[in-house]
């Protein structure tokens, strides 16, 4: 191979404490993700320059772009590590930047707590509620009109690479994220948690909910599963101006 080694600029940190940059260099391989990069570091975890180093910690699960758990800032763009490959990142041999995501308390290194994505699906109430675990029969049929807009609004897997991307989603802001607004739009399509939807549009009237939202439009240009995000956005700003105006007659 004409690069047989890739080079990795890793930001490092534990914490609040301070950053540093530690540089390392792994054999390349065909076909090679960024996961890959990180598991020959974690073999070996030796800087270019020789240093002795603890391995970088980061996270992962499914490993095929399903769980979410391995975004982090790749080349200043956050995407998931898993399908980040090598070959696209640094054709040529470039250094590749990885990087934590920004909008959450930093664990150590590139591994962050996502938690406060976790709490706002919570205050929407982003299930569907039943009330028991007898048998309940077969459920209500959903029309083909509406699987094809509720299919693509499943796929979400609270990755965090739209609120990553959005300026109106930081820590001086309760704005709970175009993720919890595109899901909410989803259970409230849902035939058995359409029972809940005022509820849930409350929630998104609420503190931190859709007027937070600036519009800026980053999260459908990030978002790894192509989930219209802008267009449940508009949805729901209409569903919850409407439940604004006649909330008193439509209670539930």
């Amino acid at each position: 191979m004409a690069n047989e080694t890739v080079t990795l600029k890793i930001k490092r940190g534990e914490g609040t404490s301070g950053s540093r940059w530690e540089e390392f260099k792994v054999p390349r391989k065909p076909m090679m993700n960024v996961i890959s990069c990180l598991m020959e570091i974690q073999k070996n975890p030796v800087t270019v320059d020789g240093k002795a180093t603890t391995p970088v910690n980061w996270e992962s699960s499914c490993l095929e772009e399903v769980c979410g758990a391995c975004t982090m800032v790749i080349n200043g763009r956050a995407r998931q590590a898993c399908s980040a490959l090598v070959g696209e990142l640094s054709p040529a041999g470039e250094p590749i930047t990885l990087e934590p995501m920004t909008k959450f308390p930093r664990v150590r290194d590139l591994a962050v707590d996502r938690q406060r994505m976790f709490d706002s699906l919570r205050k929407v109430g982003a299930w569907v509620q039943i009330d028991g675990s007898h048998q309940l029969g077969p459920g209500p049929k959903v029309s083909q009109e509406d699987q094809e807009v509720m299919y693509p609004l499943s796929r979400c897997m609270t990755c965090g690479c739209c609120v990553e991307s959005c300026p109106n989603y930081n820590d001086r802001s309760d704005f709970m994220g175009p993720q919890v607004i595109s899901i909410t739009r989803l259970y409230n399509m849902h035939p058995s948690g359409r029972m809940q939807a005022g509820k849930r549009l409350d929630a998104l009237m609420g503190v931190g909910g859709i007027s937070d939202c600036g519009k800026a439009q980053n999260c459908v240009q990030v978002c790894p599963k192509g989930i219209p995000l802008t267009e449940s956005i508009a949805v729901m700003g209409r569903e919850t101006f409407k439940r604004a105006l006649f909330g008193w007659l439509l209670k539930g």
